[in-house]
C-alpha cells in the first residue's frame, strides 16, 4: 500500500468533502425467482456470431443501468440494447440504430429520455424513437467511453469520449445548431470515466493525462499520473466518507482530498489489469481484473487478508467482467464475456433469458 501526493495543488474545498462515516459489512442478497420473461425483438437484430450462446441475455453484456421506472437496461455488442422490465426483455436494434454497435454507456435524462453511447456517437431515446448523434452536431469524436454519459445535478448531459469531453445543448438542437460542444478551456483527453461528487464536482479520470475536477467555473488538474482507468471500465466512486476511489493500471487507489493511497496484489487485490471499480451502498467496494474480481472491505484496517476475498471463474462468475451495478433494490448484477451475472451474497449464478431473475 502505497501513499503518494498529486504534483498538482489541490483546492482548499476539496478537504470538505470528507465527513465521518464507517463501512458497514455487504448487505446479502435474497435469491428470487422471477417468471420467465416474454421475449421481443422489436427490429431485425445483426446475425450474431457462430460461437454466442443464444440461451444467454447476450453474450456480451457492456453496460448495465437502471431507469426512473424500475427498467434494467443492458448494453451488448451485436444485439443492440436490451430492457427487462421484469415480464418482458425487449431488444432494441435496426439499422438506423445499435446493429453492430457496441453500446457502452446508459443513462437517463430528468425528463425520461433514455441516452446510449456507443462506438459510432450517441443515441437518445424518448420511448418511441431513436435520434442519433454524430459529427454534424458537433460531436467530433463517435467512440463514446464506458459510463461516457453524465446526467449532472442540474440535468445537463456529459458525454466522454477517447478524444475528449462534450456537453450536450438542448437549445443549439432545438434552433438547429451543433447540440454538442466541448466546453472552452478543456484539452483533449481520453475519457476513462466520470461521475458528480456530493457537492457538485464533476470528476474526469483520463487513461492519458491524470485526474481532472470541475467545479463548474474552472476545470483543475489534480494530477497528471498516468495510468488511471487505463483499461477496460475506468472505475471512478465515491464512499461514504467523500473519498474517491480510481482504478489504476496495476491496482486501485484512494484519493481523500490531499493523499492518493493505492493498493495492489501485494495489499490482496485478485488479478491483473485491474478494470472497473463499484462501491456498493454498504460501503463494500468490487474491483475486476483479468483473472478475479475482488470483493474488498476497507474497513477492515490493513494489513488483514480477510478485508479481500476474491473469486475466480471456478467460483462461477466468468472472467472478463465488463460492467457491474446494483440496482435499486440492492441487487449486484454484473455483465461478463459469457452474459450476465448475479450474486446471492456467496456465490454467483448466471442469469439467462429464461432466468433465474
Amino acid at each position: 500500500m502505497n501513499k503518494y501526493f498529486p504534483q498538482t495543488p489541490v483546492l482548499a474545498l476539496l478537504a470538505t468533502l470528507l465527513f465521518n462515516a464507517s463501512c458497514n459489512g455487504q448487505v446479502q442478497s435474497t435469491f428470487v425467482t422471477k417468471p420467465s420473461p416474454t421475449i421481443i425483438k422489436n427490429f431485425k437484430s445483426a446475425a450474431l456470431a457462430p460461437d454466442f450462446d443464444t440461451t444467454l441475455v447476450s453474450q456480451y453484456i457492456r453496460s448495465i443501468f437502471q431507469d426512473s421506472k424500475g427498467n434494467l437496461w443492458f448494453g451488448t455488442i451485436a444485439e443492440g440494447v436490451v430492457r427487462y422490465d421484469e415480464k418482458t426483455l425487449t431488444y432494441f436494434s435496426n439499422p438506423d440504430g445499435f446493429v453492430q454497435q457496441t453500446v457502452y454507456a446508459i443513462n437517463e435524462d430528468k425528463q425520461g429520455n433514455m441516452w446510449f453511447g456507443t462506438d459510432e456517437g450517441v443515441y437518445k431515446y424518448n420511448g418511441k424513437e431513436f435520434r442519433k448523434f454524430n459529427q454534424k452536431d458537433g460531436l467530433n469524436h463517435l467512440d463514446i467511453t464506458r459510463k461516457g454519459i453524465l446526467v449532472d445535478k442540474s440535468g445537463a448531459i456529459w458525454v466522454g469520449t477517447h478524444g475528449g469531453l462534450y456537453k450536450y445543448d438542448p437549445v443549439s438542437e432545438a434552433t438547429g445548431f451543433p447540440s454538442f460542444a466541448m466546453p472552452p478551456d478543456f484539452p483533449k483527453m481520453n475519457v476513462a470515466g466520470m461521475m458528480q461528487d456530493r457537492i457538485g464536482h464533476i470528476w474526469i479520470v483520463t487513461s492519458d493525462k491524470g485526474v481532472f475536477c470541475y467545479d463548474g467555473k474552472k476545470l483543475t488538474h489534480i494530477t497528471d499520473k498516468v495510468g488511471f482507468g487505463d483499461n477496460y471500465a475506468g472505475g471512478l466512486a465515491q464512499d461514504k466518507a467523500g473519498n474517491l476511489w480510481f482504478t489504476m493500471k496495476n491496482g486501485i487507489c484512494k484519493y481523500d482530498g490531499k493523499i492518493f493511497t493505492e493498493y495492489t496484489a501485494k495489499d490482496g487485490l485478485g488479478g491483473t489489469e485491474f478494470w472497473g471499480l463499484i462501491i456498493e451502498k454498504s460501503g463494500i467496494i468490487w474491483v475486476t481484473a483479468r483473472g478475479a474480481t475482488t470483493r474488498f472491505d476497507p474497513s477492515i484496517p490493513l494489513p488483514n487478508p480477510k478485508a479481500f476475498t476474491i473469486f475466480t471463474p471456478a467460483d462461477g462468475l466468468n472472467c472478463c467482467v465488463q460492467s457491474m451495478f446494483q440496482d435499486q433494490s440492492g441487487r449486484m448484477w454484473w455483465g461478463a464475456g459469457q452474459g450476465l451475472y448475479r450474486f446471492d451474497g456467496r456465490q454467483f449464478y448466471q442469469v439467462k433469458k429464461k432466468g433465474p431473475w
